[in-house]
Parts: C-alpha cells; sequence; structure tokens
C-alpha cells in the first residue's frame, strides 16, 4: 500500500493508505481497501464513494456540521466535492467503489 495524499491534518499523525484492486488512483472508476491509524484530517471527496468499514472506528463530520459515527459493517456514502472532517478513532480498514462521472477522479 503507499500513502494517501490530499489530506489537511487537523490532529494527531493519521497514516493513509490505499490499495486499488482496479482503477488506480486517476480513473475514473476506482475499487480497493483503505487504511488509516488514528488521528483527524479534512478531505475534499474526488468522487461518489459506497464505502464498507471493516475493521475500526470512525466519525465523519459534514460541513453543516453533521457528525455519522461508524464501525466495523456499517457502509456510507460520501459525494464527490463533500469538504469533510474524518476523524480515526481506531485504526480503520474499510473497502470502497468510487466513481466520477465527469472522467478521471
Amino acid at each position: 500500500m503507499r500513502e494517501t495524499p490530499g489530506y489537511r491534518v487537523i490532529d494527531g499523525d493519521p497514516r493513509a493508505s490505499v490499495r486499488f484492486d482496479r482503477g488506480s488512483a486517476d480513473s475514473a472508476q476506482r475499487l480497493g481497501v483503505w487504511m488509516c491509524t488514528p488521528g483527524t484530517f479534512e478531505c475534499v471527496e474526488s468522487g461518489d464513494e459506497l464505502q464498507t468499514v471493516l475493521e475500526g472506528k470512525l466519525s465523519v463530520t459534514q460541513a453543516d456540521g453533521t457528525v455519522h459515527e461508524f464501525t466495523s459493517g456499517d457502509s456510507f456514502y460520501t459525494d464527490k466535492g463533500e469538504r469533510l472532517i474524518w476523524e480515526i478513532v481506531q485504526t480503520v480498514k474499510k473497502v470502497f467503489f468510487a466513481y466520477n462521472r465527469d472522467g478521471a477522479l
């Protein structure tokens, strides 16, 4: 796995990595596994993404302040362009499918 760019760290020292099982960082469609250690960061979602948490615990805060908590077995969806704050409480491993209807992610 490799380091994932594009995060603005807010607290702690979160370390993210990704493995693409289909597509690549700049493909219109991506499928893979993402992992991250504890910490808090902000990012702008690069595509529409369906995600399922395999391990760990996290919360995602939307721009309007709404907080969603997720743990093993939970699935959730994020929209392209959403600015989100991710708080990784316990190391997270998740699978994802990302799609960018405008072309490359």
